[in-house]
């Protein structure tokens, strides 16, 4: 654990620093943020955020590979690690052009079929299904064209499911930043219940992706001196998505199969990188849906996305990016405690986490409206 905290300490405190020259460069380049219609912000802001966080997944990659325990697990764990960050690479490219030059959709588009494509040749990609109720199989196998196609379409989805909720203030950094904290724990505490080695690669890169958002956010939290723009959010997106993958590719499925018959405990740890992400996922089926009924095109850009709405019905943009966070933090995590712990004070203990960020998200903004009165006097924002 203590290499986990160095690798997370090393990413945060490199994108710290780099956001600095990243902001340089936007501003030399005039990629910066111009204030649109659906916009939330009032000035320009610079992008190239991206810049400076895959300077940090680098950094704390490069720093893994000479630490005692880490550097002792195997070729596999950085092997893996090192191609994801290539295709992480890959697509963050793909996103200072759009930064710089303002790419199309389906341009965009090519550039993540690309960087999934990568992950997939060489090897990151879905293996198995672990066993279901009712199944005689100890696994669910899945042929190359199989596996190939499900990695891909999961890549990409996460990837534009980031990009989509990327509208406020530290909201795609936040998110991103708690699913990674929660899928490390899924790994690390998957692998010691299972008595396996606790050097595996999605534990690795879910620790420097949690260190890359906690170092950016400082810089990106409202109000914002620098975006990560797309050139971030396809970044973080791809690297969370692949750490799941990594999993798969490490071991057999007896090896990590969950104990218990809940078709939840067999399902979720599969479906984690989705769970993880529901927030920006159900804002992506959401928007996807709404434009193609109003015969528009789903990549066209609106402002009625949920953290939209959050600012429509009353909250701040502070206080909306914390109840998004809130929402990412109870599934995220609700989805990594039931995969590892069943029984009844688990469902009590979610249960009573749900019912606390409904009353925050919908009874809160009642208690400012104009008129309502405050339980304080104090001018600053509060939660």
């Amino acid at each position: 654990m203590r290499e986990y905290l160095l690798v997370f300490l090393v990413a945060g405190t490199i994108t710290y620093l780099l956001t600095v020259i990243a902001r340089e460069i936007a501003l030399r380049t005039g990629a910066t943020a111009a204030v649109r219609d659906r916009d939330v912000h009032t000035e320009p802001i610079p992008y190239m955020g991206g810049l400076a966080m895959l300077g940090g997944l680098w950094a704390a990659y490069l720093v893994a590979r000479e630490l005692p325990f880490l550097s002792t697990s195997g070729s596999l764990v950085f092997q893996d690690a090192g191609v994801v960050l290539l295709a992480g690479s890959l697509v963050c490219a793909v996103g200072v052009l759009d930064d710089i030059f303002e790419l199309d959709a389906l341009t965009k588009f090519g550039g993540q079929v690309l960087a999934a494509s990568l992950l997939v040749v060489f090897g990151v990609r879905f293996y198995f299904f672990p066993q279901l109720p009712g199944m005689d199989a100890n696994q669910f196998s899945l042929d190359e064209a199989q596996g190939a196609l499900l990695s891909v379409v999961v890549v990409i989805a996460t990837i534009n499911a980031v990009n989509f909720v990327d509208g406020l203030d530290g909201l795609a950094a936040g998110v991103v930043g708690i699913g990674a904290v929660a899928f490390f724990f899924f790994c690390y505490v998957l692998t010691a219940e299972k008595d396996l080695t606790l050097a595996t690669t999605g534990a690795l890169l879910t620790a420097a992706l949690a260190g890359a958002c906690a170092g950016f956010l400082p810089h990106n939290f409202h109000p914002a001196r620098l975006f990560m723009g797309d050139s971030g959010s396809m970044l973080i997106g791809l690297v969370l998505s692949a750490s799941a993958l990594t999993l798969t590719g490490q071991f057999t499925g007896t090896e990590i199969a969950s104990d218990g018959n809940s078709i939840f405990v067999t399902v979720l740890p599969v479906l984690l990188p989705v769970s993880i992400l529901m927030v920006p996922v159900v804002d992506l089926v959401l928007a996807v849906v709404r434009r193609t009924r109003a015969g528009r095109s789903p990549f066209a850009p609106d402002k009625q996305h949920l953290h939209h709405r959050l600012l429509e019905i009353g909250h701040s943009q502070r206080r909306a990016v914390y109840i998004m966070w809130m929402w990412a933090a109870l599934v995220a995590g609700g989805s990594v405690l039931v995969s590892l712990r069943s029984g009844t004070s688990t469902w009590v203990g979610l249960a009573a986490m749900f019912v606390v960020v409904v009353v925050m998200t919908f009874v809160l903004p009642s208690l400012h409206k104009p008129g309502a009165k405050r339980p304080d006097s104090n001018p600053a924002e509060t939660l």
